[in-house]
């Protein structure tokens, strides 16, 4: 009945593993087909032993040889059933997820297998005994059983340690899979000596150990995989089980046991286990040392390198300068910038920047020398190292240059780039970064002077750097300190030479730096972000100055500069017309003059601002006329009311003719300038005052130094100069003495009625937009920048 309840009980487990294994796949799966193959073999083993003790029952004293060697077949039957299971334990991957982990489990297993056996031996042999009479004799069935228990408690006990699932599941299949092996121990020592009711025991526990693997086995498996961790390997699963034996060897020998041959054996093999586990330890120790080492080697090659581009980063070109620069060494060190790159990551995305980058890396790749070093410093700032001397890295920058501004093709379309190279020489640095500093303010001084060009440091762009770096500073605090005024240079009306108007000029004097030219603070504040601030104030100064003098009865305008920034700020016309208010200003007293370069940056944007200024009745000034390249579709476009033309066509020379006026000479008035060689500046000054009184536009001549210049600006018809023959940019006070001189007796027919000023008409009035390019009344007839009276006493 137990057999025959153990089988059925056997096949339900087998069929439930079966139908667990089927449900998964890859590793899972065969380590489940193991545990039913095990199963199964176990079952059939038990149903053969429980049928032997029923062969056996009648006369068992009689057949202790049969007995013996049928023991000997159960032991090895149990023994190769525990075995798979636990080879099905080592299989599953969340156990051991590699066979070369399932190697080092098995090896541990083998230590603590040995050291229990051996501990086991000592048990039960004399002096302990610790059975007594029931002590079984010797016996290979029970042997071979108890070394598969060993064996199973040694891997149970591994697997459970170092399994990276649920270990109360390994432990649960594992308990199992030790119960088979015991219940395999029972049933050999039954058969050998202890009699049919220990083997028929341990024939009805087989079948609920086998129950508690199918149990466990049934769970939803961990997706975590098992790693050897070569760091944790090798402690206490060593140490624990050699201090058993001993101290188990040593109690044996004290109470007066003997060390036979199997003690012999099992010691030897438990050396030997431990020298194979030492040997395969340090063999793991030595791979994980070179794999750290490789490892090492990559993420330093990595941290030294630009991951987009494969060149040096940063920090592989200061290694390259620390390991490789030699004193006798010529080195020269290259900063390459992209110019414009900014606008190809807004307008084409950063996709096709990137793709920018890496063929703009290839390039330097394939036209550098073999042991140059190109480094990317970070975004579109690039890096050579060069061993060569100055004069012929020169000439590679050069070489480079051209090579990087040819045009990139990409999906998209062409990219067009140009790039500057700041170059410096390691004769001029102490050191790695001082060299860096020296190549990047070579650069920065590339950009300044026009992009697109070579430059070579010199010791000179230090104290320039300084400077910069001063004045940036001081400027963010110059207008709270006061140290920052308003200068007005006159605009006279000719030939009475009588000032009628003035440009607010702005002006810095530091107590440390001195006077700082606008030309050079300026241009800083705009890169700073102050310009907006700057403006603001000269704006109010300008009309609190201006609302002064037409209190006193002055009849005059201001003009003031506007940068291409405020322009181009949506809440400018509010602060303009802010500042009227405040001051109490007429509109048309305030000129607010953009220059040729504000024209070419978003001239539809431009051109609204513009009309938005005009509509609060400010009138708009074209500075610098002649100095870019305006053409004459945008001055036909531009809403503005005065022409002032550069002083490069005042001046009595010119190196050339073409100023960004050719197309305009012709339409102009018929006269196309001949010869290549220096002209007269009288014939384009005639030209241009042509063309603005064409256009209904009232003109100015800036830049006036002598009475020759002013002769010829007069007779072309210029009713009105700027410049140093009628004086420079004076104080309000002394300007104003300018005024109260022009407007006292004997010096002005007429005295200025101040009641009426806000009641004339507006200063400079234009004819209507449709009528601009009317032909127009004689050049005395055309409306004054001044106001309607200049026009009668001119």
């Amino acid at each position: 009945m137990a057999a025959a309840a153990g089988t059925l009980a056997a096949a339900v487990v087998t069929v439930l593993l079966v139908s667990s294994a089927r449900a998964r796949v890859g590793a899972a799966r065969q380590a489940h087909l193991m545990l039913a193959i095990g199963s199964a073999l176990a079952a059939l083993t038990t149903a053969i032993a429980l049928v032997g003790v029923l062969t056996f029952a009648e006369q068992w004293g009689h057949h202790q040889a049969a007995r013996t060697n049928f023991a000997i077949g159960i032991g090895i039957g149990t023994a190769i059933s525990s075995t798979v299971m636990c080879a099905g334990l080592l299989r599953l991957p969340w156990a051991a997820g590699t066979r070369r982990i399932a190697g080092r489990h098995l090896l541990d297993a083998l230590v603590i297998a040995f050291a229990l056996w051996f501990v086991g031996w000592v048990l039960v042999s004399p002096p302990a005994q610790i059975f007594g009479s029931a002590t079984p004799r010797p016996c290979v069935g029970i042997f071979i059983a108890a070394g598969a228990a060993a064996l199973a408690v040694g891997i149970v006990v591994i697997v459970t340690m170092r399994g990276a699932g649920s270990r109360l599941r390994l432990l649960l299949m594992g308990c199992g899979a030790i119960s088979v092996a015991a219940c395999g121990v029972g049933l050999t020592a039954g058969l050998c000596q202890g009699g049919p009711g220990l083997a028929t025991l341990s024939g009805v526990v087989m079948p609920i150990a086998l129950m508690v693997v199918a149990f466990a086995g049934r769970g939803q498996d961990t997706e975590a995989i098992a790693e050897l961790d070569v760091i944790r390997r090798g402690a206490s699963y060593a140490f624990v089980p050699m201090m058993a034996m001993a101290i188990s060897g040593m109690v044996h020998v004290m109470a007066g046991g003997q060390i036979t041959m199997m003690g012999i054996a099992l010691g030897s093999l438990e050396g030997f286990a431990l020298a194979v586990r030492q040997f395969v330890a340090l063999r793991d120790v030595r791979n994980y040392a070179i794999r750290m080492q490789d490892r090492e080697a990559h993420f330093k090659e990595l941290a030294h390198t630009d991951p987009l581009t494969g060149l040096a980063n940063r920090r592989g070109l200061l290694r390259a300068l620390a390991e490789e620069v030699e004193p006798d060494k010529p080195c020269v060190l290259l900063g390459l910038d992209l110019d414009g790159f900014k606008n190809v990551n807004d307008m084409r995305g950063h996709d096709v920047g990137d793709d920018v980058l890496v063929e703009v890396g290839q390039r330097l790749r394939m036209n550098l020398r073999p042991g140059d070093v190109a480094a990317r410093l970070g975004g579109d700032e690039f890096a050579v190292l060069m061993w060569a001397k100055p004069h012929e890295a020169l000439g590679a920058a050069e070489r480079l240059l051209g090579v990087l501004n040819k045009p990139y093709e990409q999906q998209s379309g062409r990219v067009f780039l140009s790039v500057s190279i700041g170059v410096a020489g390691a004769e001029t640095a102490a050191d790695d970064t001082t060299l860096l500093q020296h190549a990047d303010l070579a650069l920065r001084y590339a950009k300044q002077r026009g992009k697109n060009r070579v430059e070579r440091y010199h010791a000179s762009y230090d104290q320039l750097l300084r400077r910069r770096t001063t004045i940036e500073h001081e400027l963010r605090g110059a207008i709270d300190r006061g140290e920052v005024h308003l200068a007005f240079q006159p605009v006279v009306i000719m030939p009475s030479i009588r000032p009628v108007g003035a440009e607010a000029l702005i002006r810095w004097h530091h107590p440390v730096l001195g006077a700082v030219r606008p030309d050079e603070f300026i241009p800083i504040a705009e890169e700073c972000g102050m310009i907006a601030k700057i403006g603001a104030w000269v704006l109010h100064q300008a009309c609190h100055q201006l609302s002064r003098w037409l209190a006193d009865g002055h009849d005059v305008w201001v003009s003031v500069n506007v940068s291409p920034r405020e322009l181009h700020a949506a809440e400018y016309v509010d602060q303009v017309a802010d500042a009227l208010r405040a001051h109490r200003v007429p509109p048309q007293r305030l000129v607010l003059e953009v220059t040729e370069q504000a024209v070419a940056i978003d001239l539809d944007e431009l051109i609204k601002r513009l009309r938005a200024l005009r509509a609060i009745g400010v009138r708009i000034a074209l500075d610098d006329f002649g100095s870019g390249f305006s053409s004459l579709g945008q001055l036909r476009r531009l809403p503005i009311d005065i022409l002032k033309i550069d002083h490069s066509l005042v001046a009595e020379t010119e190196p050339s003719v073409d100023h960004g006026l050719a197309p305009l000479v012709t339409l102009a008035g018929g006269i196309e300038p001949s010869g290549k060689g220096k002209t007269q500046g009288g014939p384009l000054v005639d030209i241009v005052v042509r063309l603005g009184h064409r256009l209904g536009l009232e003109v100015i001549a800036e830049g006036v130094t002598n009475q020759r210049e002013q002769a010829a600006v007069q007779g072309a018809g210029c009713r009105f100069g700027q410049g140093q023959l009628f004086g420079w940019g004076v104080p309000a006070e002394h300007f104003e003495a300018l005024l109260d001189a022009s407007t006292s007796p004997g010096a002005r027919p007429e005295k200025i009625k101040t009641d009426k000023i806000a009641d004339r008409p507006a200063c400079g009035e234009l004819a209507p937009p449709a009528q601009r390019l009317a032909p127009t009344p004689p050049v005395q007839d055309v409306g004054s920048v001044d106001s309607s009276r200049e026009i009668r006493q001119s």
